[in-house]
This record gives structure tokens, sequence and C-alpha cells, in this order.
């Protein structure tokens, strides 16, 4: 099986500018995502940027980047133009690496795209991993998953779901039995479906959570999970995450 690896990478941030290009150890910490992608085996690794200071950086460490437009609405609609530009289509399986996760596992990635080489009735596959803290599971900013009996999802939500009817001891909240699933921004798309992806209506589930996600599930596609054992290595989201992982590197 072969795969492609896309990194979305966005000069402009608004916790943390310029982060695409934040050194980590001396390297950019785009072509550090890009080298640990490039170790899940994939056929090739592209970062799709949006400012030549990008491409540049990424260059200098011989990785694979082109220019994409800077007004793209949204990481998806970016990595169709890619797509287009590396004349990627049909049931070629593309991975959608988020340019600030330097911790990302080779490995999950690889079992993302292997898990949607299998699964010919989804278009997409993602990962997630179970919640063992209760403030992990009431905190917006954690999205969960619920799978059907499949192991596809049923829907994502930054609400506790399941919610335990009963609750806990003294009313208060608990964590559900089985545990609740973390949601792991790690995508696998079929070329064609991800080249039309931007192209399909939003939803109204979509608008209220600000999950792009739930596009795919409102209009009847189905999102195939990676249950994995282990949570994902820290992402980089704020100048305190930047420290965190240069400390990993150090």
């Amino acid at each position: 099986m072969g795969f492609f690896v896309l990194i979305p990478a966005r000069l402009a941030s608004t916790r943390l500018p310029g982060k695409p290009l934040a050194d980590i150890g001396g390297v950019p910490m785009v072509v550090r995502v890009a080298q640990r992608a490039a170790a899940s085996g994939a056929d090739q690794v592209v970062v799709a940027a949006d400012d030549e200071r990008i491409v540049a950086a990424c260059s200098r460490f011989g990785v694979t980047a082109l220019i994409t437009r800077s007004d793209h609405a949204s990481g998806s609609d970016r990595l169709a133009e890619a797509c287009a530009l590396l004349r990627l289509d049909g049931e070629q399986v593309v991975v959608n690496v988020q340019g600030d996760e330097p911790l990302i596992d080779p490995a999950l990635i690889r079992r993302c795209a292997e898990l949607l080489e299998q699964r010919p009735d989804c278009v997409m596959s993602t990962a997630a991993h179970a919640i063992v803290r209760l403030d992990d599971y009431l905190d917006p900013n954690i999205v969960k998953v619920v799978l059907d009996a499949s192991g596809d999802a049923m829907y994502f939500s930054r609400a506790p779901i399941p919610w335990q009817r009963d609750g806990g001891h003294a009313g208060r909240p608990a964590l559900p039995e089985p545990a609740p699933l973390r949601h792991v921004g790690l995508y696998a798309y079929r070329a064609s479906f991800l080249r039309s992806f931007p192209s399909l209506p939003p939803a109204d589930l979509e608008r209220a959570e600000a999950l792009e996600q739930l596009r795919a599930l409102w209009h009847g596609h189905r999102i195939a999970v990676c249950v994995t054992t282990d949570a994902p290595g820290t992402g980089v989201d704020t100048r305190e995450d930047l420290e965190r992982v240069r400390a990993l590197f150090r």
C-alpha cells in the first residue's frame, strides 16, 4: 500500500505568529513534522504552504514544499488545492498531518492510512484514544468522538459524550464506562473526496461545534476511527507548548 502525506502550513497564527518556522533544536517546526511524517513510510511528504518563506525553509532541509493560496478559509481547502497541484485523485490515500505536531507518531500516521485502505466503504479515517481524566472529558477544547459497532464515527463533539445519565457520586459528573474517546486531529482521505470536500455545503452542526469533520458525517459519508492505546505527543498552540517541545528535543 502506498500513501501520501500533506502538511498544511500557514505563517499567520493568532497565538503564536510564525509558528511553522519556530526553531526547535536548530530546525524549523514544520521541517520537524515532515521528518516525522517521512518515517511513516509514506511515498511522498509535501508541505502545502501559504508563504514563500516556508517553502524556502523546507528547501534548505530537503523537504518538498509547494505554495498554495493565502486566502483559504480552512486547512482542508489548502489540502484540496495541493491535491490538484500534485494531480492526486481517485482512491489514492492522502494523510493530513498538522504542521504543529512535531512529536507525531510515524506509526500512527501509517495506521490511519492502512485503516482507510482496508475500508473501501469509508472516505476518511482518523484516530482516537481513551480519556482517563475527568477534567479532559469535561474540557470543551478537547474533542470527543463516539463510535458505532463497525468502529466508525457516529459524532464528534466538544461536549462530554457519551454522558452517563446517573452521574457519579453525590450527583457529580463521572467518566462513563467504557472510557470515552478523545479525537486526535489526524486524518486520512481518499484523494477524490478530499478534492471535493470544500465544495460540500457546510453543516449547521459543523458551525455550532466548530468541527469541520462533521460536514462529512452530515452529508452521509463514513469515517473509520483507529483507536490507539497511547496519547499523541504534544502539539504546539502556545509559547508554553513550544518551550515544552524544545525541552524534549534538547
